[in-house]
């Protein structure tokens, strides 16, 4: 774990990531699907901190592309699109269950930055 793992809290302005990978910071990031609407997490040693704005409001999207341009330029290569509602159809019969954030990860698509 670098040092900059132990300051980081659950929330990152864009501001805060830039100067976080310049020390040494590499998180795996999370792009989450929310419906149409997107999130971005970094997972790192102490835990999951969301992207947020100035105000410190977790950030949303409305597609990709303006989230690979931003952590592109950062030096961010690559990621993984997962989807808040992975679950079972019970249209259809399927059962099932939340997955946990791990296998959310685990089985999510893999994306790049640049």
């Amino acid at each position: 774990m670098t040092a900059i793992d132990m300051t980081l809290g659950d929330r990152l302005t864009l501001k805060q990531l830039n100067n976080a990978i310049q020390n040494g910071f590499s998180p795996i990031v999370e792009v989450e699907s929310m419906d149409g609407i997107y999130k971005v997490r970094f997972h790192h040693a102490n835990g999951v901190s969301d992207l947020c704005d100035a105000q410190g409001r977790v950030s949303t999207f409305l597609g990709t592309g303006e989230i690979r341009d931003a952590l592109g330029q950062l030096g961010l290569t690559h990621g993984v699109l997962t989807f808040a509602d992975q679950c079972g159809d019970e249209m259809i019969g399927v059962q099932g269950r939340a997955i946990t954030p791990d296998e959310m990860l685990t089985y999510g698509t893999r994306i790049a930055f640049r």
